[in-house]
Formats: structure tokens, sequence, C-alpha cells
């Protein structure tokens, strides 16, 4: 197990480019299976969670080929089907929570697939129930196999389209169900969809291999399913929630910052959550300049009552980045309630915070109440422990603005999120040691 040995107090300094956007490249990754053709993928993190699907795939018989920096191409003209059914397919599966977006792109094109419980990060219950019940709907049938303690999904005859109201927003389930449906017989409408950009990326890719998805955008898609799809390219926009996480590093450091190339368009209310904070920010052009900032004064609602940051489904705030805005708020003028809705383990995370001397009050497993030092004095180092990528980066923010030398171990759930994090932040003036 590795750590990072942060040395607090330092300065950021110069331009810094958002990686390629983790949740949605695990979706295109799994949807260059819907395609014997060639499908080539730029801006590619080079991050755990990607680079364990790459190797899955290539397991499963994915022909692929690094083609530059962050840029590969896939050809899925001949999968291992006997692998597909073995018991390393399903132990690589069950390590990876990306893993349960294969079920739609294999069921579709082959009929069947056999799919362990996917892993990923601890942060409660993140049930499977929006993929199950909308897959089932396309026609699929679900059998439990005891000896594998997996499920063996089958729909020998094909899916059939039909109308879905899904019972939440699910990203990855209205991910799974899109690439289920697109290859099914007749016409599937999905109503209470996942609009994220990222769910926008993979239509519009799954539209230029010969898709027929309306809706793209919007909370309501009605796809007309065809035969096949064919080969394209396509390029990976920059991860929200780096350049949220970026943002967070500057001010927390009081440090004069540029993020190129973010998308601007693509973050929606995130610059404006930073700035309900008293955070400064300045688009330019496609860039955020995060100017030096001494102090900034949480907002108040209009009618005086306290802020409340809460995460909700696109166009609302990402659950991803409310471990970031908390540790934001420890240094800010005023108080806020942080509302993790989503989540409900995701919070537990600040103890550390508190034992560097952030004034929080964890009401319950969903809500906190962060009471900012407006800069009167520094959080102090201390040794953590990361449980989750974004909780792991915003330990990473408190550590580097703290007075002294902190140690964070399990950064491997960091490495799951974030690509060479240290060495890009050492290039701007941070002192992070990996051992």
């Amino acid at each position: 197990m590795s750590s990072f040995i942060i040395e607090g107090g330092h300065k950021l300094s110069g331009d810094i480019y958002p990686q390629g956007a983790k949740n949605e490249v695990l979706e295109i990754l799994c949807a260059t299976l819907l395609t014997k053709e060639v499908v080539t993928v730029s801006n590619v993190p080079d991050i755990l969670d990607v680079n364990n699907l790459i190797l899955l795939l290539s397991e499963m018989g994915v022909k692929i080929v690094k083609l530059g920096l962050g840029s590969y191409s896939f050809e899925a003209a001949l999968l291992d089907q006997r692998y597909l059914q073995s018991d390393d397919f399903l132990q690589r599966c069950s390590k990876l929570r990306g893993s349960i977006m294969l079920v739609g792109p294999l069921l579709a094109r082959f009929g069947e697939t056999l799919i362990s419980k996917p892993g990923g990060d601890k942060i409660g219950r993140r049930r499977l129930d929006t993929h199950f019940l909308g897959i089932q709907k396309l026609g699929a049938l679900f059998e439990f196999v005891e000896d594998k303690s997996a499920y063996r999904i089958t729909a020998k005859d094909g899916l059939t389209g039909t109308y879905l109201l899904l019972d939440e927003a699910s990203v990855t389930g209205t991910a799974n169900i899109i690439m289920a449906a697109v290859l099914a017989k007749g016409t599937t409408i999905i109503y209470n969809a996942a609009c994220e950009p990222y769910i926008q990326q993979l239509c519009k890719m799954l539209n230029r291999m010969g898709a027929r998805i309306l809706g793209v955008g919007s909370n309501l898609l009605t796809i007309e399913g065809v035969k096949e799809l064919h080969g394209t390219e396509h390029k990976v926009l920059p991860d929200m929630v780096e350049v949220g996480s970026f943002i967070g590093m500057a001010v927390m450091t009081a440090s004069e910052l540029t993020i190129k190339d973010v998308s601007y368009e693509n973050l929606g209310i995130i610059p404006d959550s930073f700035r309900r904070l008293g955070i400064k920010l300045e688009q330019r052009g496609d860039d955020i300049f995060v100017p030096h900032q001494t102090t900034y004064q949480i907002e108040s609602f209009i009618d005086g009552s306290i802020m409340q940051l809460a995460d909700a489904p696109w166009p609302g705030l990402t659950p991803d980045l409310l471990s970031v805005l908390l540790v934001v708020a420890t240094q800010a003028a005023g108080s806020v309630l942080i509302h993790q809705k989503m989540f409900e383990s995701r919070l537990f995370f600040v103890d550390k915070l508190i034992d560097m001397g952030a004034q929080i009050i964890l009401c319950d497993p969903h809500r906190a109440v962060v009471i900012g030092h407006n800069h009167r004095f520094r959080l102090k180092a201390n040794n953590m422990s990361s449980p989750d990528i974004r909780a792991g980066i915003a330990l990473l923010i408190a550590a580097m603005s703290a007075d002294g030398v902190s140690r964070i171990s399990n950064i491997e759930q960091i490495d799951r999120g974030y690509q060479n994090i240290e060495g890009r932040l050492n290039a701007l003036g941070a002192r992070i040691t990996r051992i």
C-alpha cells in the first residue's frame, strides 16, 4: 500500500490541464463492444480504473492498440466466449465498478452475459436495480448462478424496445440501458434518463456509429434499434470533477492558477457552486483563472438563511465534488450546510478534517455544517487514510493547505481517479512525495 507525504503551505502557480473524464471514458470503452469495427478513443486518462477496464477488455479478446499518449484503438471483432464465462473474468469484474456497464453491450450483441457484483468505492449502498429492471423490461432473463456468485443474463431471441420510466436518474444505469437498446428490435423510450454531459457524449458517439437516438441532452430519450453499428472516432471531455478539484486546491493554498481547456459549457453549475462560497473565478475563453484570494465570504440565501450546497442529478451539482466544496468551506468566512443526498457514507471522512482543526458538525450520514475559519488559523497536519476517490482528493487538498507534514495512506483510491496527481501538482509548486 502506497502513501503520500505532503508538506503543507506551498503555493501553486502556473497552468494545469484536466485529464479526460473518468466517468465518461468507462462508458465509452464499454460501448466499443457494440461493433466489430475499429473505434478510436482519445484523451483517455492514465488512471487505475480505466487501465483495469482496458486490461479486462484485452483479456476478453478485444484487439487494443495504443496509438499515442491517451489515444487507443479498440476492435471487438472476435471475443473469447469461454473467457466471458470464466472465474477470472468474474473476479476482475468484482474489483471494478465500471464493469457493470459491460452488461448492456454484451447482451445486445451476443444475447448472453455473466456478471458478478461490481466493485468500486465503499460509500454506502449503491444499488443496481435501475440497470437490472431496465434490461429486464427489454426482454432479458436473470438467473443467479450460486456456485459462481454471479448473474447469468440472457436474451436468446434478442432484446425488444419498450417504454421505460426509470426509478432514478442513474448515470451508469442510463448508459447501460442505452447500450442495450441501440441494437434492440423496435423503439425504446427512456424517461427520467440521466442527461449528464458524459451521457450526451455516449449518445453522440453511438449516433456516429449508426445508432438512432433522439432527445440527447434531455431526460427523455427515444432510441430506434438498428441491426448493427460501425466504427468511429471519439474524444473524451475534460473531467469536470478534476476541474473542481483544481479550483479547490488553488483556493485552499491561496494560489493563482489557470485551469486550461475545461470545456466550460459542460461544467454546468460547478463554477457557481464555488462562487456561492465566495470564490472568485474568471472565465477566459475555455480556461478558468483562479486569482489569489486571502479571504472569501460564504453567501446566504436571499431570505438570509444559511447557505446549503446539495448534490442532485444533472443539471444539479455532481455528488463527486461535495467533498472538495466541504474542504474549501473550512477556510471561508461564514457557515454552510453540505447535504450529500445520494450516498449515505461519503461524509464520514470529515472526522479526519476535525482532527486537523476544522470546525464541522456532522449531523448525520448525509449532512454536515461547516463553520469557516476565515483563515484565522491553518489546518494542522495529520496522518490519514483515503476511504474513496473523492474523499481522498479532499484530504489531499486539506493537507496541501495545512501547517506541517501530513501522510495519506491507501492512495490507490486516489490513483483510481486522478492521473499522476503528485507529479502534476509538484510541477506547480506543491511538495508531495509518494512512498
